[in-house]
């Protein structure tokens, strides 16, 4: 049994953090899926590094160009053969699982996070054009986001709520979820193969909160504020995917909206490189592992259930941030603030080496 397929087992899924097509097509993600990983997830920076940073797009980058494709069509074009090899690759693991797991996730365009109605089109467009049931929208817990995770969720679309800092963005994307749900129901359509995930970003807590902490002079907080946050969030869980409410849904067969730990390598340098692996296990949860970290965890991670370890502490930890002068709904705030920048300007960065790519190649004639 490997580290992942123990992971699997105390119910937790792996899902890598990384997308490109020489990868795809040299067989490497089938290897990891044969080691265990469980789904992938793709965001505009990783689409970035693939296509920009490699000539493995370059030859149908000329082609969709001598179509007259825009540079948005044919970035979309890329990204969806991408997402389409990752999914068959995937799909006989969400046949045997029943939909539980074998997703792959695409991000509506970073361009639409403060727009409700354009993340729903977009939504169900880039739905219709995959054409995998296997496919997960990601789509951001802005506050415009949250109303359209409930509309894409009552069209019958799997979605990866992405960018949740804070408990409040937890408990709106959940709620979301379960409405969504409802109206699916109400309208006499099967819930049971609508899925969703909901990422909770871990690292960037830390690398925030820390920074704060070290200008205090509180270093015995340090490194706590992530996980501690964590596992506020799935004692919510919990405590959400439980009760009348929920138990009628489940009898008409949804599944949780699963918590999923994104952002889990670590940043600093002091920290084990599988602090957010590690610390984070436990029952009905997902955990999206960039390529070091997934190396760390196969090599040295530990596999033994500790979510649900010290919630008490934790809880003490996050209202001593408040006591000492710390507001972590401040910093949350400002992360996804900053998170919705972080996806936006690889977007915009992507597009214009496209235009150049585009260009070069028309002019090269390079086949």
């Amino acid at each position: 049994m490997t580290p992942l397929d123990q992971l699997s087992e105390l119910g937790q899924a792996v899902w890598f953090d990384y997308i490109r097509r020489s990868f795809t097509r040299a067989g490497d993600l089938q290897a990891l899926i044969d080691q265990g990983v469980r789904g992938v997830t793709s965001n505009p920076a990783i689409f970035e590094k693939a296509i920009a940073g490699s000539d493995d797009y370059d030859e149908d980058i000329q082609r969709l160009a001598a179509e007259n494709r825009s540079v948005n069509e044919i970035y979309e074009a890329l990204a969806i053969e991408d997402i389409r090899q990752a999914a068959d690759l995937l799909r006989p693991l969400y046949d045997r699982t029943d939909g539980r797991d074998g997703y792959v996730s695409l991000e509506v365009s970073p361009t639409l996070a403060h727009d409700t109605s354009g993340t729903v089109a977009d939504a169900k467009r880039l739905f219709a054009a995959t054409d995998r049931p296997n496919l997960m929208i990601k789509i951001p817990a802005t506050p415009a986001g949250i109303p359209a995770i409930e509309s894409v969720i009552a069209a019958g679309i799997n979605v990866n709520v992405t960018l949740i800092f804070s408990l409040a963005q937890y408990e709106a994307a959940a709620g979301a979820y379960i409405k969504g749900l409802e109206k699916l129901l109400k309208a006499g359509r099967a819930i049971g193969q609508t899925a969703s995930v909901a990422s909770f970003f871990i690292s960037r807590v830390d690398t925030a909160v820390d920074a704060a902490l070290e200008k205090i002079g509180r270093s015995d907080l340090q490194g706590t504020t992530a996980i501690d946050n964590a596992r506020l969030a799935y004692a919510r869980f919990r405590e959400i995917f439980a009760g009348d409410r929920w138990d009628r849904l489940a009898a008409a067969g949804a599944r949780v909206q699963r918590p999923l730990w994104a952002s889990t390598g670590t940043k600093n340098p002091a920290y084990s490189d599988t602090l957010y692996v590690d610390n984070l296990i436990g029952p009905d949860t997902v955990n999206t592992l960039p390529p070091a970290t997934l190396k760390a965890f196969i090599d040295h991670g530990r596999a033994s259930v500790t979510i649900d370890k010290d919630v008490a502490a934790a809880r003490s930890r996050i209202s001593a941030l408040a006591d000492i002068g710390i507001s972590l709904e401040t910093i949350t705030k400002q992360l996804l603030d900053q998170g919705v920048d972080a996806f936006a300007k690889p977007f915009e960065n992507l597009m214009r080496s496209l235009e150049e790519k585009k260009d070069r190649l028309a002019g090269s004639g390079k086949a």
